[in-house]
């Protein structure tokens, strides 16, 4: 599969860390954060990196040329912030198959291949990894809303009172159906063109998208303090596979 990450946005909420360059290239434990998500997204052998860029976008060219790990990089601009849904569809002319889609703002050590393998099954259009978040939180993100079968039945994005603790983690699978839907979504009261939006919207036509619960974790790099929490995560992660290869036990990611 292609990977589509999400990297345009300016992040005035990480301000002063933002305040001279963009968002994706945020230090987070020693590189980018966009080289976080990039690393996760070789380690499952996607074959080409479809990189979103828009704020200060030069900067992120500069930094990661043409090739990253071996893996080639298309640059796709979103000139004006206007949704996930918008960036997503820079990228259509890039995509001709199933992708992955990544947004360039979270730091994963987690069960990423397994919303790769139920995508290949072809049992499902698309298939999400979603985690449970305290309440209080998760207006923070898309909340989903899911049946007995683990399929998700319905997105809320930022919601004042959410309807559940379950969130879309920014880690998806998806069909090229995708376009079609982020095609056809009205801005959002927030003037946005939303994923959830599309994503409901593709759900409408009678696509089937699995909830895959997070195994390990993940932070969603919004504020310093989240920078802060992602870096002593990664330091554990490190530690313990140190330790693990001390033991003479296989340490190797998930």
């Amino acid at each position: 599969m292609k990977a589509v990450v999400l990297a345009a946005g300016e992040g005035t909420r990480l301000r002063p860390l933002t305040a001279d360059q963009p968002k994706a290239m945020v230090d987070v434990d020693g590189q980018p954060l966009l080289a976080h998500c990039l690393d996760r997204l070789a380690d499952l052998g996607v074959e080409e990196f479809v990189i979103v860029v828009g704020y200060l976008a030069q900067d992120i060219v500069d930094a990661f040329g043409d090739a990253y790990r071996g893996i080639p990089i298309t640059y796709t601009h979103q000139e004006e912030q206007l949704g996930l849904a918008h960036a997503l569809l820079t990228t259509e002319a890039h995509v001709e198959d199933d992708f992955v889609l990544m947004l360039g703002d979270n730091v994963f050590d987690a069960n990423l291949r397994t919303p790769v393998r139920r995508q290949r099954e072809k049992r499902v259009d698309a298939a999400f990894l979603v985690e449970e978040v305290p309440r209080e939180e998760a207006s923070r993100y898309g909340v989903c809303a899911t049946n007995q079968y683990g399929e998700i039945v319905e997105v809320v994005e930022k919601p004042d009172d959410p309807p559940s603790n379950l969130v879309m983690t920014g880690f998806y699978t998806f069909s090229p159906a995708i376009f079609d839907a982020c095609r056809n979504v009205e801005p959002s009261d927030r003037g946005e063109y939303e994923l959830s939006d599309a994503i409901n919207r593709l759900m409408a036509s009678g696509s089937t998208i699995d909830a895959v619960p997070l195994d390990g974790w993940r932070v969603d790099v919004g504020y310093p303090s989240d920078r802060e929490e992602a870096e002593r995560r990664l330091r554990e992660s490190s530690s313990d596979l140190e330790s693990r290869a001390e033991a003479g036990i296989d340490g190797s990611r998930r």
